[in-house]
Formats: structure tokens, C-alpha cells, sequence
């Protein structure tokens, strides 16, 4: 029997990078995956024939859209164990370049989408008497790297996950936060062009290379797990010792 056998788990960026790599390592482990992302087309192409696996298009910036696929989630499944808020975006505009309207994007998304996701879940999960959710953060939120309104908002689901970690202890919903360094996936993609740039994060990292999807789906696939029941609160950072240096 998989570590995730008989649970349900709502997965958000289940498109690409991260968050197709989360779908599938639950899957692998048993679980039923609602793997949500606003480009349906990508959905479609990777999990229309995927067993134990139904997609949706979520915009995680629309308050009402969180409510219904929560609910279209609930009625499918009879139940939501599990939360990851996996969607995001980053930027690569230098800091005189930024907009209001870029800051506003970035937190609309990263931020606003992370608190209305836990938002739209713990009822069901209070409901059940049971629940985790993994947010992903960014190790941009604890280092001073990239004045920029992504590293901000990461910065903010830190500060969110920590509230709703307290908040809803006592329902026995846990809320856990995990911070990626430089991960090979498509929203680095731009990064990965600039040979320098690359070059000189993985000279500061002391396990010297960039991290890989499966690096943070396995943390998160052990803190949102009943092996974590106890593990609440909790930041875990995935960097390869980018930020202990």
C-alpha cells in the first residue's frame, strides 16, 4: 500500500515543473490527484488519460474560482486530505524596471492564491476533523536576494503559513511551508539562458548543482503525509545550502 493510498490531494500548478512532478509522485504513492492550473491546454496534454488523476483550470487569483473547484473537488471525491499551493510566477525585471502593475501580478498570484487556497479548503478539512496543506515559498524569503516583488511575496505565504499553522492547529489541519532554491523547471527557464548567472549560483551553493522537481516533491510528499502528523509550522528549506552559507 502507497504512503498516500485513500487520500485526495488538490495540487495547483500541475501543469508543468513542480507541480506535474508532485502529481505524479502522489499518484505513484496511491493518492487521487486533482492537479489544477489556469493553462487547460497543458492539463489536457498531460493528464487526460493519467489514471487516478482529474484536471481543472483554476485562476488561483479568482477568489470564486478557488470556492468552486474546491467544491467540484469535494463532490467528486467525498473528501480533500491534502492542500499543496504549488502555482507561481517569478520575474527577471531589475528593480528600476518594475511596475505597480508587476507587483501587483506577482502577490495577486504567489499571494493572494496561496491564502485564498487555504481559505477555500479548511472548511472541508475542519469538516473532516483532518487536513494538510504544503505551501511552496522560496528560499528568496529568508535570504536577502532579489529586490524584487516575488522574493516579497514569498516572504508573504511564509508569513501566512505560519499564521494558519497557528490558527488552525486546533482542527487539526497542518500547515507546512517548503523553500526551493533554484529549481530546473520552466519558470526558471529564463535564468537558465544566462550561463553566468547560472554559473555563479551553483559556485555558491555548497552542494553545487541546481535543484531538481523530484528534491521538493519528496519533502513535500513527506510533510503532507500522515508520517508528518505531528509537524506542523514547520519551514523546510530545499537549496542545497544555498541559505546556511
Amino acid at each position: 500500500m502507497g504512503r498516500m493510498q485513500d487520500k485526495v490531494a488538490f495540487i495547483t500548478g500541475g501543469a508543468s515543473g513542480m507541480g506535474e512532478m508532485m502529481v505524479n509522485l502522489f499518484t505513484a504513492e496511491g493518492a487521487k490527484v486533482i492537479a489544477a492550473d489556469i493553462n487547460t491546454d497543458a492539463l489536457k496534454a498531460k493528464w487526460d488519460t493519467k489514471e487516478n488523476v482529474e484536471y481543472l483550470k483554476l485562476n488561483v487569483t479568482d477568489a470564486d474560482n478557488w470556492e468552486e473547484a474546491m467544491k467540484t473537488a469535494a463532490d467528486k471525491f467525498g473528501q480533500i486530505d491534502i492542500l499543496i499551493n504549488c502555482a507561481g510566477i517569478s520575474t527577471e525585471k531589475a528593480p528600476e524596471d518594475i511596475t505597480l502593475a508587476d507587483w501587483q501580478r506577482l502577490h495577486d498570484i504567489n499571494s493572494f492564491g496561496t491564502f485564498a487556497g487555504m481559505r477555500a479548503v479548511v472548511p472541508y478539512m475542519k469538516k473532516a476533523g483532518k487536513g494538510s496543506i504544503v505551501n511552496i515559498s522560496s528560499y528568496t524569503a529568508l535570504v536577502g536576494m532579489g529586490f524584487n516583488p516575488y522574493s516579497a511575496s514569498k516572504g508573504s505565504v511564509r508569513a501566512i503559513s505560519r499564521a494558519a499553522a497557528a490558527e488552525f492547529g486546533k482542527d487539526q489541519v497542518r500547515v507546512n511551508t517548503v523553500f526551493p532554491g533554484v529549481i530546473q523547471t520552466p519558470m526558471v527557464a529564463n535564468l537558465e539562458s544566462s550561463k553566468a548567472a547560472l554559473e555563479g549560483l551553483i559556485k555558491m551553493t555548497p552542494l553545487a548543482r541546481l535543484g531538481q522537481p523530484e528534491d521538493v516533491g519528496n519533502a513535500v510528499m513527506f510533510l503532507a503525509s500522515d508520517e508528518a502528523s505531528y509537524i506542523t509550522g514547520a519551514e523546510l528549506v530545499i537549496d542545497g545550502g544555498f541559505s546556511a552559507r
